[in-house]
């Protein structure tokens, strides 16, 4: 799939989203039933989960799922992981390496027409990495497939209509501010409005939110935003976009006023959002070209295989991207 051209050219609508399993010794599999189950009972679409047959029909077996509730999805084998590689509850290299796969069949799949939108269960960094995949979350894994650069893709988060978009992430506060440039602030808030006008936002309102307390209170608290997210927001308004800022992330967030936020740091974004929805916040990449959304909480080893799982989370996720796809001109 490396190179393969926009997963938009040439495809036509199917009316369906692929749900990939995650990591196949988690949740995952368990979750994407309950949730396909919950999205065709409410609206009546089937879903198509992307893993392993035999994962799903063990399962659909412990949950004593009935019969016609099957209609809710159908399933794509993968065929990347062996009988005797299904260990529910450990982390392995064999798992790693086909949450990779199940995500790259979805990006075929998708490319296919066969699919509109991809939903993915939670992963697990360790197994992944474990398997010689240089992985991090499922951003650059998708823009790897896609043939893209990593840095093109950003985390958007989503929790109860609240949507941050985050410039930086798993890295010390002092090493973040030190790479936050007009650049990077630029390139996240132009990812935001791509991906909210994916969503069916015929013209994204976007704010910046600021480094420092009170966005800097004009240098009194520091230079830092008007080195870089002052001169951000002016270039963007240059270019035509509607968008406010840098504000300070406080008083910003609480007022709700935007479709989207560009947050400067990794707490400003999710604190705002797990505080709204501490376990049900939707993980979108932002900035390529494709709709794909995963879930803000992990894999859940210690229950994994005992149908005990809660799917609100990726109930939600599978709910936003439903909406996302209606929203979208056929």
């Amino acid at each position: 799939m490396n190179g393969t051209p926009s997963v938009d050219s040439g495809t036509r609508r199917s009316g369906r989203i692929g749900i990939a399993i995650g990591d196949p010794n988690g949740i995952g599999a368990e979750i994407a039933i309950k949730a396909a189950c919950a999205l065709h009972a409410a609206r009546g679409m089937r879903s198509v989960l992307i893993g392993e047959a035999f994962i799903v029909d063990a399962l659909c077996a412990r949950l004593e799922l009935p019969a016609q509730a099957r209609e809710a999805f159908e399933v794509y084998d993968a065929g990347a992981l062996a009988h005797h590689d299904w260990t529910p509850g450990t982390v392995t290299a064999a798992a790693g390496a086909a949450t990779a796969a199940y995500v790259r069949e979805a990006i075929h799949l998708l490319h296919a027409g066969r699919i509109d939108a991809i939903c993915a269960a939670p992963h697990s960094e360790t197994a992944v990495n474990a398997a010689g995949i240089p992985f991090d979350g499922y951003g650059g894994l998708v823009a790897d497939t896609l043939g893209l650069p990593r840095d093109q893709a950003f985390l958007m988060l989503e929790a109860k209509g609240l949507r941050v978009v985050h410039c930086t992430l798993h890295e010390s506060v002092a090493h973040a501010v030190q790479r936050i440039t007009p650049a990077l602030v630029v390139a996240a808030a132009d990812a935001a409005r791509r991906t909210l006008l994916r969503m069916g936002f015929a013209t994204p309102r976007l704010c910046v939110l600021g480094i420092n307390p009170h966005a800097g209170e004009n240098g009194l608290f520091g230079s830092e935003d008007e080195r870089a997210t002052r001169p951000a927001v002016e270039a963007m308004k240059a270019r035509g976009w509607q968008v406010e800022g840098p504000v300070g992330a406080d008083l910003a967030l609480s007022e709700r006023a935007f479709d989207a936020y560009v947050a400067m740091l990794h707490d400003q974004g999710h604190i705002a959002t797990k505080m709204l929805s501490p376990k049900g916040a939707t993980a979108l990449v932002a900035g390529l070209p494709l709709l794909f959304a995963s879930v803000g909480h992990g894999a859940a080893f210690n229950i994994a295989g005992q149908g005990v799982a809660d799917a609100a989370g990726l109930s939600d996720t599978l709910f936003l991207l439903a909406d996302a796809v209606a929203r979208q001109s056929p």
